[in-house]
C-alpha cells in the first residue's frame, strides 16, 4: 500500500474537530455537574420540586444517590484516560432518564428526547476529539 492511497485530513479541520469536540464535551460536562451538584448540594429542594408524576422516589436519599451516580459517571467522563467508561456509564444514566419520561408519557422534543440530546453531546464531543474512537466507528468509509 502506498503513502500516497491513505489521506490525511488538513491539519486545520483536524484541530476544528478537536476544538469542536471539546466544545460539545465542556457543556455535556457542565451540565452534567451542575445537575449532579444540585442533587448533592440541595436534595431536600430537589426532591420537593420533582414531580411526583415521574414515580421517583422523593426522598433525600434518592437524590443524594443520584447526585453520586451522576457525579461520578460525569468525572470519568471528564478524565480523558477514562472518558469512553465515562460516556457508557452516562449513556446509561441518560437512558433511564429517557425510559422515566417515556413511562409517564411527557411531551417528545423537550423531555424524552432531552436524554437523547445530551448523549449526542457526550458522544459526539469524545469522537470529534479521539481518533482511535473515529477509527472504530468512521461515518464513511
Amino acid at each position: 500500500m502506498s503513502s500516497a492511497a491513505i489521506v490525511e485530513p488538513a491539519p486545520q479541520a483536524s484541530r476544528l474537530k478537536h476544538w469542536t469536540g471539546h466544545a460539545l464535551s465542556g457543556i455535556a460536562i457542565l451540565f452534567l455537574a451542575l445537575d449532579a451538584g444540585g442533587k448533592l448540594a440541595m436534595p431536600r429542594t430537589m426532591a420537593a420540586y420533582s414531580p411526583p408524576q415521574l414515580g421517583w422516589p422523593t426522598d433525600v436519599g434518592t437524590f443524594l444517590m443520584l447526585g453520586a451516580t451522576l457525579l461520578v459517571c460525569t468525572l470519568l467522563y471528564a478524565i480523558p484516560r477514562t472518558a469512553v467508561l465515562g460516556a457508557v456509564l452516562l449513556t446509561a444514566y441518560l437512558g433511564g432518564a429517557v425510559a422515566t419520561h417515556v413511562r409517564v408519557g411527557s411531551p417528545l422534543f423537550s423531555h424524552i428526547l432531552f436524554g437523547v440530546y445530551l448523549g449526542l453531546f457526550v458522544w459526539g464531543g469524545l469522537w470529534l476529539r479521539d481518533a482511535r474512537l473515529r477509527a472504530i466507528f468512521p461515518l464513511i468509509r
